[in-house]
């Protein structure tokens, strides 16, 4: 029972949480800044001494998420009314901050700033040796990372196997073997699907999106997409990058990138839909909690669904591209001369196997996830070696997709994860895809013609839906509790393969 000198001091302790976890959300928020600045606009000398700063500040938000007086204000609020209710703002706040407090209690700060100072360096080096296809030159800095990931996992536990660990930064709560188990599954239900398209004698072709598309009309068009679909640019903006990505720097400042390839359509624009998915989740977040789990979202598997739901089950949609094709052929006159709203959503779903994942069409993406799972399982277990990677990689993409790299830079150095040490990052992906499908067969039954409202250019119902559902909660849920919630089952493939199969059933003639 709690007594009444609990419960009396509980506010004052928790109103002196909150201000701590506001005050470290201000750290972060400019880390996010600082690294949002190193992958675009930065002066490529400046790598070394934004490593050091980066890593100082990494060491400084480290120092207060343990900060003994953090330990000693979750101990007070423990047994007190404020943390009765686990998923009410206070009682989620507390439960999760605790949860926070004794993962990085664990982790040396040497450590801490180490990862942080390497993870710099190493997307300098990265983004060098993919430009020169030199993997010999990326090697030295792939295996001190590895080896300071497994450091890092030794530090926080583990149950079954190091990536536990590390999946657990991205996914709170998800365990290798359950991943494995919905990646091989998906796998499984997915081999079929390709092997009937790739063997069709009929489909889509891809020819319009390859056509003369100049930068500044893309990046143009882009916005007016990303705008369509709700995505605020007084509180965002849209730049260029080698690798596309979102990030945060406070509630009202949300980053978006991409890069542009005048002679494919696709590879930008699909691309800022995907990042202005993750922007729309990060201006939904409750503005007021900002600092707090309440404040953040739930797990890169979710913010992942929020991606590719835009730039998929909407963005690829055939009432989409009735609505967009007409803007389209205003920013593209001689490229989209004469082409058909059918043509176009037509020719943004052809499927074929590829070399490049984020270039990869919504089919076959998942594969490209399975592989590097299973080799940073691997890397991270110490089951291959990184010097072996390259092979490992040219015999996966050979086995599950029937294409070989020709170089390194198209192969095992196109993406950016592992320079910057996001080993546990990638799965967060596939999982994306099933959430996304499961959340948008929810918001069909609940909204009705998904398809009508966005030939007509109506997206606020579908934003406003995930926003209710998922947006303003925060990490208050689980990834699996609001799967379980919305949908009124846990994750699975099977709405993710019934609209994949009825939509390339009918574009294929399958």
């Amino acid at each position: 029972m709690t007594s009444k000198t609990e419960t009396s001091a509980a506010p004052d302790a928790y109103a002196q949480l909150v201000s701590h976890a506001r005050e470290t959300g201000l750290f972060a928020g400019i880390l996010g800044l600082l690294d949002w600045d190193e992958r675009t606009k930065m002066p490529q000398a400046a790598g070394p001494h934004r490593a050091d700063q980066i890593a100082f500040l990494a060491g400084q938000i480290h120092r207060r998420q343990t900060d003994p007086r953090l330990g000693e204000l979750l101990g007070e609020l423990a047994a007190t009314d404020l943390a009765a209710d686990p998923h009410s703002d206070a009682g989620a706040n507390i439960r999760l901050l605790q949860r926070d407090y004794d993962k990085k209690t664990r982790l040396p700060q040497e450590l801490v700033e180490e990862l942080s100072r390497l993870s710099v360096l190493g997307q300098q080096v990265w983004s060098a040796a993919r430009a020169d296809d030199d993997f010999p030159r990326f090697l030295p800095v792939l295996e001190q990372t590895i080896a300071l990931k497994r450091q890092e996992a030794a530090a926080l536990g583990y149950d079954d196997t190091p990536y536990d660990a590390l999946l657990d930064e991205y996914e709170p709560g998800e365990s290798t073997a359950n991943v494995a188990r919905a990646l091989g599954g998906l796998r499984d239900a997915l081999a079929p699907l390709v092997e009937q398209i790739v063997g069709s004698q009929q489909g889509p072709s891809n020819e319009i999106m390859l056509r003369d598309f100049p930068k500044d009309a893309q990046e143009a068009f882009g916005i007016e997409a990303a705008a369509a679909i709700g995505f605020d640019f007084a509180a965002g903006r849209l730049d260029d990058t080698v690798h596309p990505f979102c990030a945060t720097a406070g509630p009202r400042d949300v980053r978006l990138t991409t890069r542009y390839n005048e002679r494919d359509f696709g590879d930008a624009f699909f691309s800022i839909l995907h990042e202005a998915g993750h922007g729309l989740y990060e201006q939904g977040l409750l503005g007021e909690h900002c600092g707090l789990p309440i404040g953040e979202a739930t797990s890169l598997g979710v913010h992942e669904s929020q991606s590719r739901m835009w730039e998929n089950q909407v963005g690829r949609s055939r009432a989409f591209w009735r609505f967009m094709t007409p803007k389209a052929q205003q920013h593209f006159p001689a490229a989209l001369a004469g082409v058909s709203a059918e043509d176009m959503y037509r020719a943004v779903n052809t499927v074929a196997p590829s070399l490049i994942r984020v270039d990869a069409d919504e089919v076959t993406y998942n594969l490209h996830i399975c592989i590097r799972f299973d080799l940073e399982k691997q890397l991270i277990e110490g089951d291959l070696a990184a010097r072996d990677l390259p092979e490992a990689w040219r015999a996966a993409y050979q086995r599950l997709l029937g294409v070989t790299p020709p170089n390194d830079a198209q192969g095992v150095l196109q993406d950016v994860h592992w320079s910057g040490g996001s080993f546990g990052y990638f799965p967060t992906y596939a999982l994306g895809n099933l959430y996304a499908a499961q959340f948008f067969a929810q918001a069909a039954r609940d909204l009705g013609d998904l398809d009508e409202q966005f030939a007509r250019g109506e997206f606020q119902p579908l934003l406003d839906w995930l926003r209710t559902k998922i947006h303003r909660h925060g990490r208050r849920y689980s990834a699996a509790e609001l799967a379980q919630r919305i949908t009124g089952k846990p994750l699975s493939h099977d709405d993710w393969l019934a609209q994949n199969t009825a939509k390339y059933g009918e574009l294929y003639q399958l």
